[in-house]
């Protein structure tokens, strides 16, 4: 009998009049069931300069958040050059490639998504969402943005983590928020 399938999350970020915020929920489940409702999906690093938000196998997550945090030490802080480094390992460590997660970063200046197959990936659109409701997330966080570009960074994650949750099975309304 297979295991079942551990799934979880939606993280979004947006960069948008200044600030940069992400978000995500807190649910964990395990095949049909909730496994927990208040996962903590999010993290600071260098001092809270850095703020990173993980989707996939908890355990693969913390593992990459570690490397990414040895990263940022060994290249002085430069967020860009950490997660080309982390990804390039992803892709080629034995240990590493088998690790099923997906990454967002974010500092004051700069939003990317870093994926196991290399790919370190900065959003045309101020907007970069992982994880199980990304689609839904990033739609509403991208009307949002086009339709009320007043709310501020963070109502627009919150509110758009909101209607993932109202969506998406894998999402809920437990949200966790920080913002540069």
């Amino acid at each position: 009998m297979k295991t079942p399938e551990i799934r979880s999350t939606t993280v979004l970020a947006v960069k948008h009049n200044g600030t940069i915020a992400i978000g995500a929920d807190g649910q964990a489940t395990l095949g049909n069931t909730v496994a927990k409702s208040n996962v903590r999906k999010i993290r600071k690093l260098q001092d809270g300069k850095v703020i990173t938000g993980f989707a996939g196998s908890t355990a693969d997550a913390f593992t990459l958040l570690e490397r990414i945090e040895e990263k940022l030490n060994s290249y002085g802080g430069n967020m860009k050059r950490a997660a080309i480094e982390l990804a390039k390992d992803w892709r080629t460590d034995r240990y590493l490639r088998r690790l099923e997660a997906m990454l967002i970063v974010a500092n004051k200046e700069e939003l990317l998504m870093v994926s196991g197959t290399g790919d370190v990936i900065e959003p045309d659109n101020n907007i970069a969402a992982i994880g199980s409701g990304s689609m839904f997330a990033q739609s509403a966080a991208l009307a949002l943005i086009n339709h009320a570009p007043q709310l501020s960074a963070e109502e627009i994650v919150k509110e758009s983590l909101s209607i993932a949750a109202d969506i998406c099975i894998y999402t809920n309304h437990n949200i966790i928020l920080e913002t540069l």
